[in-house]
């Protein structure tokens, strides 16, 4: 069933290749990084959540989200999930409901998304009490026309993914469910990243490999423990 609704905008996806090892180490035990043409992934997703609301709720809320994130399977599924080292975004209430009821790595930060003609510019500080530093700030835009992407492609297998895992004192898992993003290549300018120093990563060599996305609808059900 259901418990959230909601819309998906002005989407980044900005993905490194990185050897399988040192993604591995930081995983849980029950999950093993997931490849594709010999690589694990590490991406940073920002976008604007638009009108979240509970299923049955007359209003929602809306902020934008940044997060730097893995791809995973399990050794008994052929699961192909997203796996979160962190998730800062700019909403007090909406963080400290994701990190109780979603047990996700949320943290409270100042981010500002500003549109002018076809770029986005994302900006991004974390001011979460305790936790380490973090900045962000790029600017992208699409180099053509959005189409769904094929599968069997990278484009595809970093960004259509149905299921996340989660770590606390057990491993849970919750699903989302949304038609293929429309997805075009995207050119991006990044001025300042240390999301992956954040999370105890160097940063990886080269440029990453980005897609714009204009939005999508989203629902997710709820939050469900590996038994």
């Amino acid at each position: 069933m259901d418990v959230l609704r909601m819309r998906w905008t002005d989407a980044l996806f900005a993905h490194w290749p990185v050897d399988p090892d040192v993604v591995s180490s930081r995983l849980p035990d029950d999950l093993q990084v997931a490849t594709y043409d010999g690589a694990a992934w590490l991406g940073v997703v920002g976008f604007v959540m638009e009108d979240i609301r509970p299923r049955g709720a007359p209003f929602g809320l809306s902020f934008p989200e940044l997060n730097l994130r893995t791809y995973v399977t399990r050794p008994d599924s052929d699961d192909h999930a997203v796996y979160f080292f962190n998730l800062d975004a700019d909403d007090r209430v909406g963080v400290a409901v994701a990190r109780r009821l979603f047990r996700l790595p949320y943290f409270r930060a100042e981010i500002s998304v500003r549109r002018e003609d076809d770029a986005v510019t994302l900006r991004s500080r974390r001011t979460h009490p305790g936790a380490p530093p973090a900045r962000f700030a790029g600017t992208y835009r699409p180099r053509e026309e959005p189409t769904a992407p094929e599968p069997g492609t990278l484009d595809h297998f970093l960004t259509e993914n149905y299921r996340f895992y989660t770590a606390g004192n057990r491993l849970y898992y919750g699903d989302i469910s949304h038609p293929p993003w429309p997805l075009a290549t995207a050119e991006v300018d990044i001025e300042s990243n240390t999301l992956f120093a954040a999370n105890g990563f160097d940063r990886p060599d080269g440029d990453p490999i980005a897609h714009y996305a204009p939005g999508t609808e989203v629902t997710a059900g709820r939050l469900r423990r590996v038994r």
